[in-house]
């Protein structure tokens, strides 16, 4: 699924231009590995273009010098969120990237109510569309559309949206540094107070603290040891449309409860750049069959005579609970650490609630003065993870065990039942959560109980 919020609370918003260049956290992982070559110029370019690369390398390197006392590499939204709060607590903070901003993430794009509450003070959402009804099929048969009075969530191209978050750390104060590849953590150990962040080329940076939100295939996290106990692959077309068929979906989203166990599609409408995100997710290890899906699926919405402008996919990674947020004076964020929901693989809440939290405890490891301290400060920012975001994956575990065996019934509870439809308009506006609902409601823990038999 998606992102969200309400029409009140979403505001100001500003128009944005078309989209320019993998769900999830970490804009590393949507640059080759060659960007930071890019840059180095090559033996046949231009003196002048030489002289300039040089310079910008000289210049790159010497903001990379000194101690810093917060490097977060990965600048997604769980990155920028944990530049942003370190930084706005008076920090010196570094922001690394491989990538330059703006870049294409294969993302739905749906900002949902608790992401709109994670956002920095007087940040604009860049919105594409504003969503108030759903269709919902179950491989592509028994379709319905529910509306709702109240603005569900609101869809944004994720190039905009992260370019807008990067800028927002850098307000506050972040150092932002792009070309640059982070291949690894060094740690002393013991009462060490600093840690270096090792690069391509054989460059080092020390710090004080690392937060590491270099998305699902993050470097810091092995090092840190993320484990992982779910893995679903991603696919996704951005398709151009005419404004004739724009205008029939603004305003609508499409859920389809897919043919693989635990798999389902979606179309978001990006209204104002007058295309649409048509994807779908099921568990890795069915490739061609999630090909097909995609295939079949945007056969059936009539879209298949239409070029996609882009096609991507990614992996999503899902963590164990058992799986450790920190080693040392590192902590993970983010896809990095295998935070997202688990049955809908929504992502954009979970890295920037954990960013925030990243940034935070960052600062108090920074500033931990031996290694009990640095464990202490460390232990908190898990315990902090573990009793939100990890009480809501745990919920999303057990929908999504149930919904693998019995996507039928689920589908027939959003589409025809209105408690369980007020309740799913409710969780992507933000007022309550998978958890809650589960822990409040018997029908919810029934309707999860049947299905999982």
């Amino acid at each position: 699924m998606t992102d969200t919020g309400s029409t009140q609370d979403l505001d100001p918003v500003e128009p944005v231009a078309a989209p320019a260049d993998d769900t999830g956290d970490g804009a590393s992982e949507a640059a080759p590995d060659g960007a930071s070559a890019e840059r180095a110029g090559t033996a046949d370019a231009p003196a002048g273009d030489v002289d300039a690369d040089a310079e910008a390398d000289a210049e790159r390197s010497a903001l990379l010098d000194g101690v810093w006392d917060v490097v977060v590499v990965g600048a997604g939204p769980a990155g920028a969120s944990a530049a942003y709060a370190a930084a706005g607590r008076g920090r010196r903070v570094l922001l690394l990237d491989k990538a330059e901003h703006p870049r294409y993430k294969t993302c739905g794009g749906g900002i949902i109510g608790p992401s709109r509450d994670s956002l920095p003070a007087d940040f604009k959402l860049p919105l594409q569309d504003r969503i108030s009804a759903v269709t919902f099929a179950l491989n592509g048969k028994w379709t319905r559309t529910r509306r709702s009075k109240r603005m569900l969530f609101g869809v944004v191209n994720r190039d905009e949206f992260d370019l807008r978050l990067v800028q927002a750390a850098e307000q506050a104060g972040a150092v932002l540094v792009t070309g640059v590849t982070a291949t690894g953590v060094e740690q002393q150990g013991g009462d060490s107070r600093t840690v270096f962040v090792t690069l391509a080329g054989g460059g080092r940076v020390e710090a004080r603290a690392v937060v590491g939100a270099d998305g699902s295939a993050s470097r810091i996290g092995r090092h840190v040891g993320v484990s992982f106990d779910q893995i679903d692959l991603g696919l996704e077309a951005e398709i151009p449309v005419p404004e004739a068929v724009s205008r029939e979906w603004a305003g609508r989203i499409h859920l389809d409860w897919g043919p693989l166990p635990g798999s389902y599609g979606w179309v978001f409408p990006k209204t104002d750049s007058g295309t649409l995100t048509v994807g779908v997710i099921s568990a890795r290890g069915q490739g061609e069959l999630t090909k097909q899906y995609l295939a079949d699926y945007i056969r059936r919405l009539g879209l298949s005579g239409f070029t996609p402008l882009v096609e991507s996919g990614h992996l999503t990674r899902c963590r164990a609970e058992d799986s450790p947020l920190s080693r040392g004076r590192v902590l993970v964020a983010g896809d990095a650490a295998g935070l997202l929901e688990p049955w809908t693989r929504e992502g954009i809440s979970y890295a920037l609630r954990s960013g925030r939290l990243a940034g935070e405890w960052a600062v108090q490891v920074a500033e931990a003065s031996g290694a009990a301290d640095v464990r202490r400060q460390a232990l908190n920012y898990s315990f902090a993870i573990k009793a939100g975001l990890g009480v809501e994956m745990r919920a999303g575990k057990i929908m999504l065990a149930s919904f693998e065996k019995r996507p039928h019934l689920f589908h027939a509870a959003v589409s025809l039942v209105t408690p369980a439809w007020r309740a799913f308009a409710r969780t992507t506006q933000g007022h309550t959560t998978f958890a809650q609902i589960m822990r409040d409601h018997r029908a919810a823990r029934k309707l999860a109980s049947v299905a999982g038999r």
